[in-house]
């Protein structure tokens, strides 16, 4: 495995027993809908040489999965082999403090990592920088995708065979479909979502923050907004980080 970032060890591997009912699953809609949606092979699966760089937490994981592309679109990326820090990681702190799951040029979804490298909540990043709680971890969000790709694929299903549609047109109602299910509420697609307040640090605990978002129990989709803190430098110099298993939000200056 590439391992050029300086990636912590001290964080245990994922284990991929309790992964393996989503992975059967997976595995059951590639091969029912084999002409709308595809599975990227794993590091110890694929033939070719990958690139990538993931967090040795997902070890097992990366193995047996590399991710989900739905008519060609890649909507789950567990190998991701170009990071970069603008867009919609601006605010984001280090590359070892989080990994991308899906991007598009203006969104993204993220899984936090701690200062061990290991996995927390997973958090929606919307054109606006602000972030909406995806899942509490890794796992239930992977729960939460196939949920929504089954419902997508039984969606397209009912349009009739792929053949029997335009390339265009059935691309974007996959794309459309994966919005409505998945990552509309949380790529700050919806309104009147639940909001998490960001509050001054106590004493003792500001550890050089500006503020904190506690989403400890929060519901799915609640959505914080790291540049309404009010900073003396450029707010796009400001950077999060993470606590709590990724669940508490902290705001740092420039």
């Amino acid at each position: 495995m590439n391992t050029s970032l300086p990636w912590p060890d001290g964080a245990e591997v994922l284990p991929i027993a309790p992964l393996r009912p989503v992975l059967d699953r997976l595995a059951s809609l590639v091969t029912v809908h084999e002409q709308d949606v595809a599975m990227v092979p794993g590091l110890a699966v694929t033939e070719e040489e990958v690139a990538a760089d993931p967090p040795p937490a997902l070890e097992q994981l990366v193995d047996e999965l590399g991710g989900i592309t739905l008519r060609d679109l890649p909507v789950l990326t567990l190998l991701v082999e170009n990071r970069t820090d603008v867009g919609p990681y601006t605010l984001l702190g280090e590359a070892t403090s989080y990994y991308p799951l899906y991007e598009t040029p203006d969104t993204a979804v993220v899984l936090t990592l701690d200062e061990n490298g290991t996995p927390g909540a997973v958090y929606g990043i919307g054109e606006d920088l602000a972030l909406q709680l995806a899942a509490p971890d890794l796992p239930t969000y992977l729960g939460l995708f196939t949920d929504a790709l089954e419902a997508t694929l039984a969606e397209l299903s009912s349009r009739g065979p792929a053949e029997d549609d335009t390339e265009t047109a059935r691309t974007d109602a996959a794309e459309q479909l994966m919005d409505a299910h998945l990552f509309a509420a949380i790529l700050g697609m919806v309104e009147d979502v639940p909001e998490a307040e960001l509050v001054a640090p106590a004493a003792g605990e500001a550890d050089g923050a500006l503020a904190l978002a506690d989403l400890r129990g929060a519901a799915l989709g609640t959505r914080v907004d790291p540049m309404e803190v009010e900073t003396d430098g450029d707010p796009l110099e400001m950077h999060l980080g993470w606590r709590e298993h990724g669940l508490v939000l902290a705001v740092h200056g420039g």
